[in-house]
C-alpha cells in the first residue's frame, strides 16, 4: 500500500500551470516539522506535492504561502535526464486529497470552500460560530452517549462473555 499523510504549512504559493493536454496541475512544497530535533539539524522536511486536474484548481484558488493542509496522497519515485544526459531523481507526493488544518483567516474572502473528497459546495459558517465550534471539537462532552452508559444496558461486567 503506498500511502502518504502529512500535515504542514505551504512554503510559497501554489505554482499552476496547464500541460500540453490542457490538463491542469499544480505544485507546491509543504513544510512539515519533525518530531523530535537533533542537534545542528532543521527541524522541518520540505516536501514536494503535485496536484492534478480539479485539486490543481482547488491549490490555486484557495491555497496560500502559510496556510496549514492536510495532504492525503501517494508516494511517487521520478527520473530524468536533462540536455546534457545528466539524470535527475524527484521523490514527491500525489495529492489525492487536500483539507484544511487551521480555521479561514479573518482576512481571507467569504467564498464558499469546495470539499474535493465529497465535490460538494461547504455551506459559509460565521467566523465566530466556527471558532466556537473548533474549540468545542476536542474537549469531552459531559452528555456524551460515549461517557455514560445507557440505563438500559447492563454494566460490562455483567456481560456473558
Amino acid at each position: 500500500m503506498n500511502k502518504v499523510i502529512l500535515m504542514g504549512r505551504l512554503t510559497r504559493d501554489p505554482e499552476f500551470r496547464l500541460t500540453a493536454n490542457n490538463t491542469p496541475v499544480a505544485n507546491f512544497t509543504l513544510a512539515v516539522n519533525r518530531r523530535f530535533k537533533r542537534e545542528n539539524d532543521q527541524d522541518a522536511d520540505f516536501i514536494p506535492i503535485v496536484a492534478w486536474s480539479r485539486l490543481a484548481e482547488f491549490s490555486k484558488n484557495y491555497l496560500k504561502k502559510g496556510r496549514q493542509v492536510v495532504v492525503i496522497g501517494r508516494l511517487q519515485l521520478r527520473t530524468w535526464d536533462d540536455e546534457s544526459n545528466r539524470r535527475h531523481y524527484i521523490t514527491e507526493v500525489v495529492a489525492e486529497e487536500i483539507y484544511f488544518a487551521e480555521p479561514k483567516p479573518k482576512d481571507a474572502p467569504a467564498e464558499a470552500e469546495v470539499d474535493m473528497k465529497n465535490d460538494s459546495i461547504l455551506d459559509n459558517m460565521d467566523d465566530e460560530m466556527f471558532d466556537s465550534e473548533l474549540e468545542n471539537f476536542f474537549e469531552e462532552d459531559e452528555d456524551s452517549s460515549l461517557s455514560k452508559l445507557d440505563d438500559d444496558k447492563p454494566p460490562e461486567d455483567d456481560l456473558p462473555f
